[in-house]
This record gives C-alpha cells, structure tokens and sequence, in this order.
C-alpha cells in the first residue's frame, strides 16, 4: 500500500470551532498550501503581504508532502486574495487576537490509497469497518516526536531530570529525524569540539537561534542554564510536549493491554518513538461504552494521583522513567511548562466512508482505494492509516 504517492492524494481541511467575525485587527485567511511546510508558508506568506514574520501566525502545523487548507492571521491585515509560490490564500474574516489552537475544531482528510491487490484492498476494507464501529487508540504518533534523538533519547526528558548540559548538548549537537543537512553538519561538527564556542559559532547556520545560544556561551561559558534558557521557548515546550506524550502513549498502551488481553481482542503492535504499541481489532460493546468516555491524565507535578485508579499504573511507569510525579516539573526553565489536561483513550473516527476500490491509474493491474473521515484536534490521521494497512506486499512494488 501506498500513501502520498502523489501530494494530491492526501488532502487535509482545517475546521475551525467558529466562523470568522466581521471585525478586528487580525485579518484570518483561508490558505491552501502544496510542497511547502506551514513554517515556509509562514515566511512567504509574510513577505507576500509586505509584514515581518512575526505578524503572520497559524496555530497548527500541517503536513508538507499533502495539499492542506489551513487558517492563519495577519496582524494589520492584507488584500482579499493573494498568490504565491506553492500556495493561495483568500481573506475570509477578522479578529481581534491571532488564531490559536483552541480555535480549531478538527480536519477532514481525503486519502488516496494505492498500489494494493484485490486481497490488500478487501484486508484494508474490513480494517475501515473494525475501525469504524470500534476505534482506535487514540496515541500520539511519529509526528509529536521529531525532536528524539537519534539514540532515542528526549531532550524534554533531560530538562525534567535537571540535566542543564545534557539538554544544551542535545539542542546543539543532538541529530534529529527531521534536520536538513546543513543542520545535521553543524551539530556533527558541534559534537566534535564541544566546548569551543568560538569555533562552533562560526559553523551555525545563519539566521538561527542557535548564534543568540553560541554568543552567550562565548562569552559565559559556565552559565549553562542561562544559556538553555535562550533557546526559542516555543521549542523548549515541544521538547516538553514530545516526553510528556511519550509517556501518555506508555500509559495508554500498558493500560489497554491490562484491560483487554482477557478479553482475547488484542491485535498487532504499532511501534511509535521506539515503543511497541498495542492495538485491537473489536472489543465487548460494554466495555466500547466505557472505553469512549475515558480520559487519561497528562502528567506532570501537580496530577491527582488519589483522583485516578490507575495511580499505580502511573507511579510504575514514572519508576521505570526514574521519576515521581514532583520531578515532572522544568525547574530549570523560565518559559516553558508541561501541560496540564487529559486526553481521550480512544480515537472514533467521525463520518468516515470510503469507496469501491478501483483500478489504479499509475500501477498496472492494482487497485486504489479513497477514504474520507474526521478527526479531532491533536489526533493524527497516519495512526488511522497505520491500522488499516495490510501486512507489506511480497511484490515487485513493495515498500
């Protein structure tokens, strides 16, 4: 099976919790985007309208390798409609405040699925049915995770141990999945002369946050903690972000393997940041009822351990981690913070559907296969696709 074969195949539509209001100082426009990060669309879409960078905001970020529709805002606001390279947006209302992503109710998806057998295709369908009558998991998938290392290690969890130079070491010379190669040759060569600030300030890329971390350094070199603080707040919290849903995924996987391996419905294992995951196919329409309505905590210092029954669920996992929960707090950081909420258990996709498969245009004597559903804020569709998919071909168009 493939997906995102071609960009058009994975189609995402940003749906807002309300309609724009009339007036404002932020104009909201309704951008489709093709080949481009929303962070690239950013900075073209300010230049376009003549702003800095920092009076043009989105609030979620949306897949490069897709054709997405998404919102954002500009301070001052710009003209009812404007084109750029690899992206269109139409002014569609006003606020008076920037989008967040509480504004954000969901996404509707469109997925092209390619290059299957008959026998993938029927396996992909009575995968979709199972899903929509049951769910899934509702975990954080690879996509909450770029900032693992390559030796799987979370900078977030290096800050929460209090690891001052481990989590400056990680930020400068740690490689990471998503790092193009002018980055990954500066924190390789970061690496190889830690400690020579001087030297590793003229290899960082230019502009970068890593410069304003490297002067500091130059000039103090033993303020280690000072120095982590100068990193961009908003990449300390998703470093924060990655570890804290690191251990949500724990939680919620260790406790669906205790509440559902006596009931024989336990399916394959997704591997997810270096854990393997379970997953169902079906379950009792009892324990579904009460399954759907679980929410599991986020954790962090000030959890209600005596409000849950999973308590000792929580406090053996944060053992293993060698952690308490009055340890999951960044002590060592100024701006950043772990989150506090909960988080559904279970996804359950909302009007999903598909089609007959048919054959496909760009692989003789295969079929493709086109879906649509919804998904709430914070849940990930390439989950859902993982969970359908068939075992790998073993044939000449495999993966």
């Amino acid at each position: 099976m493939r997906v995102k074969f071609f960009a058009e195949d994975f189609v995402v539509q940003e749906v807002l919790d309300n309609l724009p209001a009339k007036g404002g100082h932020y104009a909201i426009y309704r951008v489709q985007k093709q080949g481009l990060t929303t962070l690239e669309l950013q900075n073209r879409l300010a230049a376009a309208l003549g702003l800095p960078r920092s009076a043009v905001k989105f609030p979620t970020l949306k897949d490069k390798q897709a054709v997405t529709v998404q919102f954002g805002t500009a301070r001052g606001g710009g003209p009812p409609r404007l084109k750029g390279q690899g992206f269109t947006a139409e002014r569609v209302g006003w606020l008076n405040r920037p989008l967040s992503p509480a504004d954000v109710t969901g996404n509707r998806f469109t997925a092209t699925l390619r290059d299957l057998s008959p026998k993938e295709a029927t396996h992909v369908r009575e995968r979709l049915t199972e899903v929509a009558r049951w769910g899934l998991p509702n975990y954080f998938d690879e996509q909450r995770f770029g900032s693992r290392l390559a030796d799987g290690e979370f900078p977030g969890r290096l800050i929460l141990r209090r690891d001052e130079k481990g989590a400056l070491r990680a930020y400068l010379a740690g490689q990471q999945a998503g790092d193009p190669a002018a980055v990954r040759a500066f924190k390789a060569f970061a690496a190889e002369h830690w400690g020579e600030w001087d030297a590793i300030f003229e290899r960082a890329p230019r502009p970068s946050n890593y410069r304003s971390v490297l002067t500091y350094l130059r000039d103090h070199p033993d303020d280690v903690r000072r120095a982590l603080n100068l990193i961009t707040p908003r990449l300390l919290s998703l470093y924060l972000a990655a570890y804290q849903s690191f251990l949500w995924n724990r939680l919620a996987g260790q406790y669906l393997q205790t509440v559902l391996e006596t009931e024989g419905v336990l399916g394959a294992r997704v591997k997810i940041a270096g854990q393997a995951l379970p997953l169902y196919r079906q379950m009792p329409e009892d324990l579904l009822a009460s399954l759907k309505v679980l929410k599991l905590p986020l954790l962090h210092h000030r959890v209600r351990l005596e409000a849950t029954a999973i308590a000792p669920l929580i406090e053996a996992i944060l053992k293993e981690e060698g952690f308490c929960t009055h340890d999951l707090k960044a002590r060592v950081l100024k701006k950043a913070y772990l989150a506090k909420g909960s988080r559904a258990l279970l996804l359950l996709p909302q009007d999903l559907t598909w089609e007959a498969a048919e054959a496909d245009d760009h692989f003789r004597k295969r079929l493709k296969l086109k879906l649509r559903f919804f998904l709430p804020r914070g849940s990930y569709a390439t989950l859902l696709l993982k969970r359908i998919a068939p075992p790998a071909p073993q044939h000449p168009n495999a993966l």
